[in-house]
Protein backbone atom coordinates (compact mmCIF):
# COMPACT_ATOMS: atom_id res chain seq x y z
CA UNK A 1 0.00 0.00 0.00
CA UNK A 2 3.09 2.31 0.73
CA UNK A 3 4.61 1.62 -2.49
CA UNK A 4 1.35 2.46 -4.24
CA UNK A 5 1.34 5.73 -2.52
CA UNK A 6 5.00 6.65 -3.64
CA UNK A 7 4.68 5.24 -6.62
CA UNK A 8 1.55 7.69 -7.32
CA UNK A 9 3.52 10.55 -5.82
CA UNK A 10 6.31 10.49 -8.09
CA UNK A 11 4.10 9.70 -11.23
CA UNK A 12 2.20 13.02 -10.27
CA UNK A 13 4.64 15.19 -9.29
CA UNK A 14 6.31 15.56 -12.60
CA UNK A 15 2.80 16.05 -13.92
CA UNK A 16 2.18 19.11 -11.52
CA UNK A 17 5.57 20.51 -12.36
CA UNK A 18 4.93 20.47 -15.85
CA UNK A 19 1.57 22.25 -15.56
CA UNK A 20 2.93 25.07 -13.82
CA UNK A 21 3.73 28.71 -15.48
CA UNK A 22 6.60 31.07 -15.04
CA UNK A 23 7.03 34.71 -15.45
CA UNK A 24 9.46 38.01 -15.02
CA UNK A 25 8.93 41.26 -15.01
CA UNK A 26 10.84 44.27 -15.53
CA UNK A 27 10.34 46.56 -12.74
CA UNK A 28 12.42 49.05 -13.39
CA UNK A 29 11.03 49.69 -16.96
CA UNK A 30 7.59 49.77 -15.27
CA UNK A 31 8.18 52.25 -12.48
CA UNK A 32 10.13 54.37 -15.72
CA UNK A 33 7.39 54.56 -17.61
CA UNK A 34 4.27 55.47 -14.83
CA UNK A 35 3.07 58.71 -14.88
CA UNK A 36 3.29 59.18 -11.22
CA UNK A 37 7.13 58.89 -10.79
CA UNK A 38 7.23 61.84 -12.94
CA UNK A 39 5.62 64.06 -10.39
CA UNK A 40 7.31 62.43 -7.03
CA UNK A 41 10.84 63.41 -9.02
CA UNK A 42 9.35 66.76 -9.29
CA UNK A 43 8.67 66.94 -5.73
CA UNK A 44 11.61 65.25 -4.38
CA UNK A 45 13.95 67.79 -6.49
CA UNK A 46 11.88 70.95 -5.05
CA UNK A 47 12.50 69.80 -1.74
CA UNK A 48 16.25 69.25 -2.37
CA UNK A 49 16.79 72.15 -3.78
CA UNK A 50 15.45 73.85 -0.82
CA UNK A 51 16.99 71.69 1.87
CA UNK A 52 20.39 72.81 -0.54
CA UNK A 53 19.32 76.90 -0.34
CA UNK A 54 19.24 76.30 3.68
CA UNK A 55 22.24 74.27 3.51
CA UNK A 56 24.34 77.12 1.77
CA UNK A 57 22.96 79.39 3.83
CA UNK A 58 24.45 77.70 7.14
CA UNK A 59 27.59 76.91 5.71
CA UNK A 60 28.09 81.24 4.98
CA UNK A 61 27.16 81.62 8.06
CA UNK A 62 30.19 79.15 9.48
CA UNK A 63 32.44 80.65 7.13
CA UNK A 64 31.47 84.26 8.11
CA UNK A 65 32.13 83.54 11.89
CA UNK A 66 35.28 81.92 10.76
CA UNK A 67 36.68 85.35 8.80
CA UNK A 68 35.49 87.66 11.71
CA UNK A 69 37.53 84.86 13.92
CA UNK A 70 40.65 84.99 11.35
CA UNK A 71 40.42 89.23 12.00
CA UNK A 72 40.81 88.67 15.77
CA UNK A 73 42.92 85.87 16.02
CA UNK A 74 45.93 87.74 14.58
CA UNK A 75 45.38 90.59 16.86
CA UNK A 76 47.35 90.07 20.36
CA UNK A 77 44.88 92.61 22.24
CA UNK A 78 42.47 90.38 21.77
CA UNK A 79 42.09 87.78 24.79
CA UNK A 80 42.49 84.40 24.17
CA UNK A 81 39.14 83.92 26.32
CA UNK A 82 37.57 85.75 23.19
CA UNK A 83 38.85 83.55 20.86
CA UNK A 84 38.48 80.39 22.67
CA UNK A 85 34.79 81.17 22.66
CA UNK A 86 35.14 81.97 19.06
CA UNK A 87 36.37 78.77 18.10
CA UNK A 88 33.80 76.95 20.13
CA UNK A 89 31.34 78.98 18.43
CA UNK A 90 32.30 77.88 15.05
CA UNK A 91 32.64 74.27 16.57
CA UNK A 92 28.94 73.87 16.98
CA UNK A 93 28.06 76.22 14.30
CA UNK A 94 29.60 73.30 11.89
CA UNK A 95 27.95 70.69 13.83
CA UNK A 96 24.72 71.46 13.48
CA UNK A 97 25.29 72.40 9.78
CA UNK A 98 26.49 68.65 9.78
CA UNK A 99 23.24 67.75 11.65
CA UNK A 100 21.02 69.28 9.15
CA UNK A 101 22.69 67.62 6.52
CA UNK A 102 21.94 64.74 8.11
CA UNK A 103 18.19 65.53 9.22
CA UNK A 104 17.85 66.89 5.47
CA UNK A 105 19.17 63.14 3.70
CA UNK A 106 16.49 61.30 6.52
CA UNK A 107 13.90 63.45 5.45
CA UNK A 108 14.13 63.11 1.59
CA UNK A 109 14.66 59.59 2.20
CA UNK A 110 11.44 59.60 3.88
CA UNK A 111 9.43 61.53 1.44
CA UNK A 112 10.48 59.17 -1.05
CA UNK A 113 9.70 56.22 0.47
CA UNK A 114 6.29 57.50 1.21
CA UNK A 115 5.85 58.51 -2.13
CA UNK A 116 7.07 55.91 -3.59
CA UNK A 117 4.43 53.35 -1.32
CA UNK A 118 1.45 54.00 -3.38
CA UNK A 119 3.20 53.95 -6.87
CA UNK A 120 4.60 50.38 -6.17
CA UNK A 121 1.25 49.04 -4.47
CA UNK A 122 -0.46 49.81 -7.92
CA UNK A 123 2.09 48.42 -9.74
CA UNK A 124 2.18 45.49 -7.06
CA UNK A 125 -1.54 44.72 -7.64
CA UNK A 126 -1.31 44.96 -11.73
CA UNK A 127 1.21 42.20 -11.63
CA UNK A 128 -0.91 40.71 -9.03
CA UNK A 129 -3.82 40.83 -11.79
CA UNK A 130 -1.57 39.67 -14.82
CA UNK A 131 -0.88 36.25 -12.49
CA UNK A 132 -3.92 35.73 -12.03
CA UNK A 133 -5.63 36.12 -15.23
CA UNK A 134 -2.48 34.92 -17.08
CA UNK A 135 -2.35 31.38 -14.52
CA UNK A 136 0.73 32.16 -13.39
CA UNK A 137 2.35 29.84 -10.84
CA UNK A 138 5.30 33.03 -9.99
CA UNK A 139 6.33 35.72 -11.72
CA UNK A 140 9.77 36.61 -10.27
CA UNK A 141 11.62 39.76 -11.01
CA UNK A 142 13.48 40.26 -14.44
CA UNK A 143 16.97 41.36 -12.41
CA UNK A 144 20.00 39.93 -14.34
CA UNK A 145 22.11 39.90 -11.39
CA UNK A 146 19.63 37.42 -9.55
CA UNK A 147 18.76 35.16 -12.39
CA UNK A 148 21.07 32.27 -12.87
CA UNK A 149 19.26 30.14 -15.20
CA UNK A 150 15.73 31.20 -17.53
CA UNK A 151 14.21 28.45 -19.09
CA UNK A 152 12.18 29.06 -22.84
CA UNK A 153 8.94 28.54 -21.07
CA UNK A 154 9.03 31.74 -18.68
CA UNK A 155 6.80 34.69 -19.97
CA UNK A 156 8.35 38.45 -19.75
CA UNK A 157 4.85 39.70 -18.69
CA UNK A 158 5.75 43.23 -18.34
CA UNK A 159 3.74 44.33 -21.32
CA UNK A 160 0.89 43.10 -19.86
CA UNK A 161 1.76 44.76 -16.42
CA UNK A 162 2.35 48.05 -18.60
CA UNK A 163 -1.09 47.51 -20.42
CA UNK A 164 -2.89 46.67 -16.67
CA UNK A 165 -1.39 49.96 -15.80
CA UNK A 166 -2.53 51.82 -18.60
CA UNK A 167 1.05 53.07 -19.44
CA UNK A 168 3.24 51.66 -22.56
Amino acid sequence: MFKKIILALLVALPMSAAAQKFGTVDINSIIETMPEVADLQRQITEATQKYEAEFQKLVEEVNKLYTEYQQIAEDPATPQTIKDRRIQEITDRQQKVEQFRTTATQDLQRQQEQLMAPIQARMNDAIKAVGQEGGYTFIFPNEPSLILYQGVDVVDVTPAVKTKLGIQ
